[in-house]
């Protein structure tokens, strides 16, 4: 059965990277249960959907867009043998940490119910940062995660409630549009061929992702 593994906070710290911003990429697992709720706008909102998740930089991460991050177990073990070092949940930077969820090719606009009240849904991909290449720490880290196309998924909030490890998922609603996650992480990245298509998410499509695609503008990864 889906469920949440971890549920994963970040502290502001210090990194040396391309933005030199205090980050909260590096998430640790809380014990109890931990409220969840739509943070507002990018710009001055409350920033995580997660009550005590700090985010550093405010222009590009947060919002109710970006609400929660979830990641799934499975695609960390995967990567843990390509950096040939144990990966930790939250080590990707997610507040969830799934077990039995393929989040990676989940479909924009799905819905998931986490434990008894909450209901997130699928709103992006992530897309890597500078910030993510000094975390992980290895030479040429941005190219390789990017060729996966294992983004993992931002989600918004649509009922707020509390969530903790060993909540249960439950997909409630799968749209019949076909576009997934990595479809789009795919078309803002390495294949630009593929943005015309994103549209057939329609309403389920956030505002930044449709106007890259209807401009045929991409995110350069370097």
């Amino acid at each position: 059965m889906p469920s949440i593994l971890t549920v994963n906070l970040g502290h502001l710290r210090p990194i040396r990277s391309s933005k030199n911003l205090p980050t909260g990429i590096e998430k640790r697992p809380v014990d109890g249960p931990v409220e969840v709720r739509a943070p507002g706008p990018k710009h001055g909102g409350l920033g995580s959907g997660i009550v005590g998740d700090e985010i550093g930089d405010s222009r590009h991460h947060g919002g109710n867009v970006q609400a929660v991050y979830a990641y799934a177990r499975e695609e960390l073990d995967g990567f843990a043998e390509v950096l040939g070092r144990p990966l930790d949940n939250g080590a990707f930077g997610e507040n969830l940490t799934t077990s039995g969820l393929v989040v990676s090719d989940a479909l924009i606009g799905e819905r998931w119910q986490v434990g008894p009240t909450v209901v997130l849904q699928v709103t992006a991909p992530r897309i890597p940062c500078g910030t993510f290449r000094a975390h992980i720490g290895k030479q040429g880290w941005l190219k390789t995660f990017t060729q996966t196309a294992l983004s993992g998924a931002y989600l918004s909030v649509v009922t707020p409630g509390l969530v903790q490890a060993g909540d249960e998922v439950v997909v409630l609603h799968r749209p019949g549009h076909g576009v997934r996650t990595s479809d789009v992480f795919r078309a803002l990245t390495l294949e630009p061929d593929l943005l015309p298509g994103l549209l057939a998410a329609g309403d389920d499509l956030d505002g930044e992702t449709r106007e890259m695609a209807e401009q045929g503008r991409t995110f350069s990864i370097g």
